[in-house]
């Protein structure tokens, strides 16, 4: 396998990063997710017209790249700043349509590259437990459309969406595969209730109510009933995504953590020349790199067969989730009582790397689906 990114990629990085260093400091950063909005959308434009939404999508959907690696290259650049802005909905939300969308929903895709349009997936339902099949939200038939009742629970950047992608149960048990519908709902339609909140790591989620909406045909993705498969693959681009904005994120703690070994002194020499810290030190870059290792894993295997991908996406998302709680714990009290002030940017590196686990599936959820998709 050939671990060396490709000149685009490579520029593709560069000028993200570079861009997020000039426009997106730690100072603005904490602005932005203070907001009302949760993000800035005059960035959101901004990262549009560079490009960045567009390397998320294949060249057939309008876009520029949309391949393993370059969402891996996209989402490790984006987890280095902290960015808020709605990347990880827009890409689950675009593939979907990508995969299963009508001529007329494929359409919309532009809007989403263009950054005019912004959507979300509506999906987690209260004690789901993260099972991808547990879908309580009900769709009942219409004469002349869907008519959608429930709730959906974290639904990020809920309250700015224009549309959601919502997932609801024509058929079949609660927690069958079969059965599961998606649709297309405008956030302005009559019975969406949003109710949005502050998230710990920044930015806004939102709870979602669905009050006996009446949604027509053309809302229906794909085929009805058969939502799972598409519904799956689209959170298998998102948790890749998730886990390279993790690496990036792990990167920048541990580069601070470094400089301030380095730095910080006691008894007139630098606390890193302590052989017990750099011991410590020496672990964490170990399981760093066992992290990066599982990303280009899980990014090579994104076009595999369904039993080599998932447990490659999970192999990922289960390190993250345990290694980025170790690289959080062992990065703020290395720092000592600094590492948990606000004004430091650590502390939300490591609220951020804690919350990634709980996106998507934790850690024992990614353990259980890598040894059931294993024995399959």
């Amino acid at each position: 396998m050939n671990f060396q990114h490709t000149d685009d990629r490579r520029m593709l990085a560069d000028t993200l990063n570079r861009f997020i260093a000039e426009q997106y400091g730690f100072a603005a950063r904490n602005t932005i997710a203070q907001s009302a909005d949760g993000f800035s959308t005059q960035l959101w434009s901004r990262f549009a017209e560079l490009g960045i939404i567009g390397a998320l999508f294949d060249e057939c959907d309008g876009g520029f790249g949309g391949k393993g690696f370059d969402i891996a290259v996209v989402f490790e650049c984006l987890g280095r700043g902290l960015v808020l802005e709605p990347f990880l909905d827009t890409l689950m939300v675009g593939r979907a349509i990508a995969l299963a969308g009508s001529t007329a929903q494929k359409a919309r895709l532009a809007e989403l590259i263009d950054g005019s349009c912004s959507v979300a997936l509506a999906h987690d339902e209260p004690n789901t437990h993260y099972e991808l099949a547990r879908v309580s939200t009900q769709a009942r038939r219409e004469p002349h459309g869907w008519r959608l009742s429930g709730a959906k629970a974290v639904v990020q950047q809920g309250e700015q969406a224009a549309c959601l992608l919502v997932s609801a149960r024509a058929a079949d048990a609660a927690d069958a595969e079969n059965g599961i519908s998606l649709f297309l709902v405008p956030t302005d339609t009559p019975g969406v209730v949003v109710r949005g909140y502050r998230k710990i790591d920044g930015g806004r989620a939102a709870e979602v109510v669905f009050d006996s909406v009446l949604v027509g045909a053309e809302a229906l993705l794909g085929v009805e009933g058969a939502g799972f498969s598409t519904l799956e693959h689209c959170i298998g681009f998102g948790v890749l995504a998730l886990c390279a904005e993790a690496l990036g994120a792990m990167d920048v703690a541990k580069d601070d953590t470094l400089e301030y070994l380095r730095t910080r002194k006691q008894f007139g020499v630098a606390i890193g020349s302590f052989q017990a810290l750099q011991h410590r030190m020496a672990e964490l870059l170990l399981e760093i790199e066992q992290v990066r290792s599982a990303v280009i894993n899980a990014a090579a295997a994104l076009d595999s067969a369904r039993s080599v991908r998932e447990r490659a996406l999970s192999a990922a998302k289960y390190s993250v989730g345990r290694i980025g709680a170790l690289v959080a714990q062992e990065c703020i009290q290395l720092h000592g009582g600094i590492g948990m002030t606000w004004e430091l940017p650590l502390a939300h590196y490591a609220k951020r790397l804690v919350m990634i686990d709980h996106q998507l599936g934790d850690e024992d959820h990614h353990l259980q689906r890598y040894i059931a998709f294993g024995q399959g």
